[in-house]
């Protein structure tokens, strides 16, 4: 197995307990997340030093416990731990009553903002370098013009602040909320193309953030964090008002036209 594996050798006492215990920290830890699919029997005995029977017999432990899904022919699976923020009942009524989007902004506001605080505090070197690297790619997909990669570099780029923080209730509890934006029941980002024009805005916010973390200021990170969420928000208010007069002017030239 190369260098990069994220698993370690385990000692030979109570290997399987050993393997089990790795890899329950590395869930607590937000490092493997629910949906992500281990590495092959192969490749995870050989980075860990174990045999594959002393594996398997971990990863049925784990199974029972709730906390891996195995797929027979597919593979190993994290099992979906965090559940759902709302009901399916629930996210529907909220899709059609707007006004709901503003509780959710404002939450996400709070813990977004506590988020990139304690990224400029905590960060480590790899939290730097991934957070730099999904912004080089949000600056691409801004140059090329690709809403769709853009859209999923910009909440790449929060969950990886969220990360970044080590606090792992955060970075749990955020994935259930990132979840609401991934399936685009409040918005989706072309709204705020719309407002924004180019989109330049939006890169410019995220870069304040991701350089704010960078330079280690908490202080700054804190106030870019919250400076883009207001600026969703302003823009959500603009977008429903634009629409709403849209809508009564396309009602003025029927009638007109009658």
């Amino acid at each position: 197995m190369s260098d990069t594996s994220p698993f370690d050798p385990v000692g030979h006492e109570s290997i399987a307990d050993a393997v089990v215990h790795q890899i329950e920290a590395m869930i607590v830890d937000g490092i493997l997340k629910e949906g992500r699919k281990l590495p092959s029997e192969r490749e995870l005995a050989e980075a860990m030093g174990v045999s594959r029977p002393k594996l398997r017999e971990a990863l049925q432990a784990l199974e029972d416990r709730g906390l891996v899904h195995v797929r027979h022919g597919d593979g190993t699976f994290i099992a979906a731990l965090s559940g759902r923020a709302m009901s399916p009942a629930l996210l529907a009524l909220y899709a059609r009553h707007g006004r709901a989007f503003y509780d959710y902004l404002e939450y996400r506001r709070e813990q977004e903002a506590f988020a990139s605080r304690l990224a400029a505090e905590r960060a480590t070197k790899s939290d730097l370098a991934r957070l730099g690297d999904i912004l080089e790619t949000l600056q691409k997909a801004w140059e090329e013009g690709d809403a769709e990669a853009s859209q999923e570099a910009d909440l790449a780029l929060h969950v990886a602040v969220v990360d970044a923080s080590q606090n792992t209730t955060f970075i749990h509890m955020m994935a259930s909320i990132y979840d609401l934006t991934r399936q685009g029941l409040f918005y989706n980002r072309a709204f705020l193309r719309t407002m924004d024009g180019t989109g330049r805005k939006l890169l410019d916010q995220h870069r304040e953030i991701v350089e704010a973390i960078l330079a280690g200021d908490p202080d700054r990170a804190e106030a870019a964090a919250r400076k883009h969420l207001d600026f969703v928000e302003e823009s959500f208010r603009c977008w429903q008002e634009q629409t709403a007069r849209e809508e009564r002017a396309a009602k003025r030239r029927q009638l007109s036209m009658s």
